[in-house]
């Protein structure tokens, strides 16, 4: 096991629950469940085959001799054929009508509609999980006052609550668009080898409503509602695209977030949870390296560009088929997914213990509050029959000498000191002290963050309460 190639994704990073979905046991049980639900939909449309026949593939759906199916394919060289021999080796009296009208694509293109159906539900319900967190942090943060920052240049404050409230509302966004997906979620059905059903016409004596049936009987014995109405051998392969552009989405929230909290944790003023004995580096023991965010950041980065794959595998499709999407699609799709997976893993986790030192988000905010209390300065001064023009351009001149001692002598802003010695603006320094509080300039921030949470994020997670996400755990 130690002389060849391992995926970090299955070792490392994703979760058991996304790894079984993209399993030998998963992808050839849904196999023989496909078949199964294609003999049931034929008996039922009047073909002969017998109740023995499908009990006795139901029986064996999931004893699947994987040494045996290798032997075959290794001699027929086609995955498909080597899992009907093996299927029928173990059910002798349903063999004969196994994979009966299908081709390939039947078992194939299902089974992945199948797989991505299931694997974007289960990263929905852990986005879900994750807006959880965060709308709880947000509700308890949002009175925090702090700094804003544009072009990571101090603006004006706002909070704590607010600003992860800009973080929810990009995951619900990314929510609402897989729950779309989903709810549109349609598998191929028995297409035949061009699309036409030609073989099930032909099975069924050229009763066009019959094979319009079997679809339908077919997407519904799977757990789905519909088929394509129309397909070449495999479904389009914009399908693909579609689910990988979602998780796409999903990363690039998630890496917004993480860069976002480095940046905060650089500040002292936010970080990500730290266990009692996790050394964050060799060599400085006293290092507290955001290494689960830059984590999030560097998967992102994958999934992003992973993006990519089906898009190009979509566009170069010719006519109703070709075999150069299927050796790309075994690795983007469930890489993708598995990836992404790991993401929330590590986005559950942080959000579920995010750290917050309100004292330095306080004295980062302070720093920089008199330059921005200035126009309430100037407009009070006004008020007291001040020239409007004329103290505006002494503020202005009071605040880049503020500021250039700040940056050139490392001195602490003294622009209300400044500003109190100008007999113009006819105030004390201890009238305008009372005026420095942060929480005066956070306009309508918590207000907004009780709002959006409640009316916002907590009603698109509600269906999810239950949800099973499964035991987020960290592999480091």
């Amino acid at each position: 096991m130690n002389d060849s190639y391992i995926s970090p994704l299955s070792t490392r990073y994703a979760s058991q629950q996304m790894q079984y979905l993209f399993s030998a046991d998963m992808k050839f049980s849904t196999w023989r469940r496909l078949w199964v639900a294609l003999a049931e939909a034929e008996q039922e449309l009047g073909l002969a085959i017998t109740d023995e026949q499908i009990a006795e593939m139901k029986a064996h759906i999931h004893d699947i001799d994987y040494d045996r199916a290798a032997a075959h394919e290794k001699e027929v060289r086609h995955d498909v054929m080597a899992h009907v021999l093996t299927f029928g080796e173990c059910c002798p009296k349903a063999k004969p009508i196994i994979h009966l009208g299908a081709t390939s694509c039947y078992v194939g293109d299902n089974t992945d509609l199948i797989i991505m159906h299931k694997a974007l539900a289960l990263i929905a319900a852990k986005v879900a999980a994750v807006i959880k967190n965060l709308s709880d942090f947000a509700l308890k943060y949002k009175d925090q006052p702090c700094l804003a920052f544009t072009h990571f240049q101090p603006a004006q404050p706002t909070t704590v609550g607010k600003r992860a409230c800009l973080w929810i509302n990009e995951l619900l966004l990314d929510l609402e668009d897989i729950e779309f997906t989903l709810s549109n979620a349609r598998l191929l059905g028995s297409k035949g080898t061009t699309g036409t059903q030609a073989s099930f016409l032909e099975l069924f004596d050229g009763d066009y409503e019959k094979v319009k049936k079997l679809d339908g009987l077919i997407a519904e014995k799977m757990g789905f509602t519909a088929c394509y109405p129309v397909s070449g051998q495999t479904y389009s392969r914009k399908v693909d695209s579609r689910y990988l552009n979602l998780l796409s989405g999903v990363a690039q929230s998630a890496a917004k977030f993480a860069t976002d909290l480095r940046l905060l944790q650089h500040l002292k003023e936010c970080e990500e949870p730290f266990e009692k004995k996790q050394i964050g580096s060799s060599a400085m023991a006293y290092k507290r390296n955001p290494m689960r965010s830059e984590r999030i950041c560097s998967l992102a980065r994958y999934v992003c560009v992973d993006a990519l794959n089906p898009a190009m595998t979509a566009s170069t499709q010719w006519m109703e088929r070709t075999l150069d999407d299927s050796a790309n699609k075994r690795i983007s799709v469930a890489e993708a997914f598995l990836a992404t997976d790991a993401i929330l893993n590590l986005y559950i986790n942080i959000s579920d213990g995010l750290v917050v030192y309100p004292k330095m988000a306080e004295k980062r905010l302070m720093a920089e509050l008199p330059f921005m209390a200035t126009e309430n300065i100037l407009m009070d001064a006004v008020k007291r029959g001040g020239d409007r023009q004329e103290l505006h351009e002494k503020i202005r001149q009071h605040s880049l000498a503020s500021a250039k001692a700040v940056k050139e002598d490392g001195a602490d802003c003294d622009l209300l000191q400044r500003i109190a010695a100008d007999p113009s603006f006819g105030v004390t320094l201890e009238e305008l002290l009372v005026l420095m509080k942060p929480e005066n300039f956070v306009g309508c921030a918590p207000m907004q963050t009780a709002a959006f949470i409640a009316e916002y994020a907590l009603p698109a997670i509600e269906k999810y309460q239950n949800a099973d996400v499964g035991e987020v755990q960290i592999q480091v």
